[in-house]
């Protein structure tokens, strides 16, 4: 397109300060985040639970909730921090281009002369910038899970399994990575300046096999996929299934409970052979009409076109990033500023035109929030004039208390942030005039502790 073609002249311009302005995007971005969160931290530090809600909420559930929802906020602003001073030291001291410098010398020494290029230097560059960020985000990761979630009874994994999934999620980077740069270069060397066009249907390609070999190959390396057992439970969902004409091809149990008390309810697959995955914790803790209610929702996003929807959003996103990539993939003042003189590897360019877009993904994230809580009404609506309307609205309350989510939230950082709205919102849609408080037990039944309580709040639907 000529119009990219003279944006890029345009933008390669000798001396331009791209150093500064990536790094004033991304203390923007820090800042404003930490903003919000500090709004959001007065909401968590309220005594009462909103007026809506306050007949339904005991003081105790409430208290609980708030000091988990405290208790990350600090975590999320220290780590917050934590990574800023990461981003801020890759820029200050020239990572970028002494770890490509030291990675080829790696190629150069223990290599053959054939694996030597870009493509193969990229690949190398790459592991080695995931080990990097692996071993960073080691600390507050232990912290989260074996600290954070352990005091609020939600971790159930052992340093074991913490170990094993991390090894296995490097393997997986460390397989699938390779293939998929090499392809991404490929594309982009052979085709010319119009090669967006190419690297999205590779993309949308991409995209399809993951989603194949998802449930085949990399699910089953975490978790144990069991076949729901025969029951009052399948035969409703699958007669909900036959109704709605959702082409279900198998119900499974997920043994979510062997890493976390959280509880979820998905579907996955390709058009025509959809698998519907309920966790272990959701059916022990729920009702089964409840956990059809749940299910009710989940296919409401099929059958009203959501998951389509999304689906050609993200084609078009797709579209768009690797358009814009075209205008930077050569610019030669963006590679010198961050110490690149000589060499202008498309990966590096890649990494740092994924900086410069900042500013535009979080409005982009902002406007698909907005997006994402519309079709959760949606979704919520549809269940309800299925007949599940109480069933819905005890599930939600359940899984507040289950999963101590935010009870209320300011409403900048609730835009900015949250894909779902806050449970509140969602009683008040679906009419909801509970006739008695809504009982569950809490994640201290883990422990052996049989409490019961009543909670409101976000859900994770």
């Amino acid at each position: 397109m000529d119009f990219l073609q003279r944006l890029a002249r345009f933008l390669d311009r000798p001396l331009f300060p791209w150093k500064k302005l990536i790094v004033g995007f991304s203390v923007g971005q820090y800042l404003l985040e930490a903003f919000l969160g500090f709004r959001q931290y007065r909401v968590l530090q309220q005594t009462k639970p909103p007026k809506v809600l306050e007949h339904e909420v005991s003081q105790e559930v409430f208290d609980k909730s708030q000091a988990y929802g405290r208790a990350k906020a600090k975590f999320g602003a220290i780590n917050g921090l934590y990574g800023q001073l990461q981003n801020l030291a890759f820029y200050q001291f020239d990572i970028l281009p002494k770890l490509w410098s030291w990675t080829g010398g790696l190629l150069l020494r223990f290599a053959p002369a054939r694996f030597t290029g870009e493509i193969s230097h990229s690949i190398v560059f790459i592991l080695a910038f995931i080990v990097i960020h692996q071993v960073l985000s080691l600390p507050s990761s232990i912290y989260h899970t074996f600290v954070l979630e352990e005091k609020f009874g939600f971790n159930k994994q052992t340093p074991k399994l913490f170990i094993t999934d991390m090894i296995k999620t490097n393997m997986l980077a460390f397989v699938l990575a390779p293939p998929i740069l090499a392809g991404f270069l490929s594309i982009i060397k052979k085709t010319g300046s119009q090669f967006f066009y190419y690297l999205w249907m590779f993309g949308a390609g991409l995209q399809v096999f993951m989603i194949t070999i998802y449930p085949i190959v990399i699910l089953p390396l975490f978790n144990k996929l069991s076949p729901l057992e025969e029951g009052k439970l399948k035969t409703d969902v699958e007669d909900l299934a036959k109704k709605l004409k959702f082409p279900l091809h198998e119900l499974y149990v997920i043994d979510g409970s062997k890493r976390s008390a959280h509880s979820n309810a998905y579907f996955f697959g390709l058009p025509w052979k959809k698998h519907i995955v309920i966790y272990d914790t959701l059916i022990e803790k729920s009702e089964k009409d409840e956990v059809v209610a749940v299910l009710a929702h989940e296919l409401g996003h099929w059958s009203l076109g959501h998951t389509t929807k999304l689906f050609g959003i993200t084609q078009a996103h797709f579209f768009y990033i690797f358009s814009l990539f075209s205008v930077f993939v050569n610019n030669k003042s963006l590679y010198t500023d961050f110490g690149f003189t000589t060499e202008h590897p498309i990966i590096v360019g890649f990494l740092l035109f994924s900086d410069i877009l900042g500013p535009l993904d979080n409005v982009i994230k902002l406007l698909m929030n907005i997006l994402s809580r519309r079709f959760e009404f949606q979704a919520d609506a549809f269940a309800d004039n299925l007949g599940y309307n109480n069933e819905l609205a005890r599930s939600l309350i359940k899984l507040q208390i289950q999963n101590l989510s935010t009870m209320d939230a300011d409403w900048m950082f609730a835009s900015y942030n949250f894909s779902h709205p806050i449970l509140s919102e969602r009683l008040k849609a679906l009419n909801w005039q509970p006739t008695k408080k809504v009982e569950t037990k809490t994640a201290d039944k883990a422990e052996g502790k049989e409490d019961v309580a009543t909670a409101t709040g976000r859900d994770e639907l």
